[in-house]
């Protein structure tokens, strides 16, 4: 039985200054699992946080760390992040040269495995390695940025997905990341996907507890 969908407030939209407040504010809201955006600057145009921030997240907030590593070398922060505190650890496709050694490992070292696609990466891509993660991210944006715009194909990327994997009687969580807002929550959620990570819907304008109590009525009703 597939879970039941749930919102994933991503930090990388919080308030730093804030950070305990806002990470308070979800979790009072009723969030159970954080995402973390690592990028390093070289996958990615931006650079975000490493293993001390999450180290420090891990100590305040008790939630489970869904950790997306957007970087160039993976196979070198899969350590650092177990030991940061990380639950779920998730490697993008295009940057892993043996995939099924880096899943492995990140199995190996106690966390939950998971690999992302950038949009214009074929789902064919992974279709070798799904019986091997726990989870699958589907980017529906460019990644390096908060607050882009949806791209709409991403929609039939789930659904196509959650068809192979019921075909095939899967046992791992689809999640999508970018642009999910009151408008895309729902048309994600209900092509397939169970995570949908929000960044902006839930930290920008507005009270923090009522956005992300919103999103998780769209997706569940």
């Amino acid at each position: 039985m597939p879970p039941k969908p749930v919102i994933l407030p991503s930090l990388l939209s919080a308030d730093f200054s804030a950070l305990a407040r806002d990470i308070d504010a979800v979790t009072e809201a009723g969030a159970t699992i954080l995402h973390l955006d690592i990028m390093d600057g070289h996958f990615v145009p931006n650079i975000s946080f490493g293993p001390g921030v999450v180290k420090a997240i891990d100590r305040i907030s008790g939630l489970t760390l869904d950790t997306h590593l957007m970087v160039t070398d993976p196979d070198a922060m899969l350590e650092p992040f177990r030991d940061a505190g990380a639950d779920i650890l998730t490697v993008h496709v295009e940057a892993c040269t043996h995939l099924h050694r880096t899943v492995s490992r990140i199995r190996e070292l106690g966390m939950k495995a998971g690999v992302s696609l950038n949009p214009a990466t074929p789902l064919s891509t992974v279709t070798e390695i799904l019986p091997y993660v726990d989870l699958v991210l589907i980017m529906s944006v460019n990644p390096g940025f908060g607050g882009q715009r949806y791209i709409p194909s991403s929609t039939e990327k789930i659904r196509q997905l959650a068809d192979d994997v019921r075909r095939r009687g899967l046992d791992l969580v689809i999640e999508v990341d970018g642009g999910i807002d009151r408008t895309t929550a729902a048309a994600a959620s209900g092509a397939g996907a169970q995570y949908l990570v929000a960044g902006n819907a839930v930290f920008g304008a507005g009270d923090i507890r009522s956005n992300f109590t919103t999103l998780q009525k769209l997706i569940t009703t």
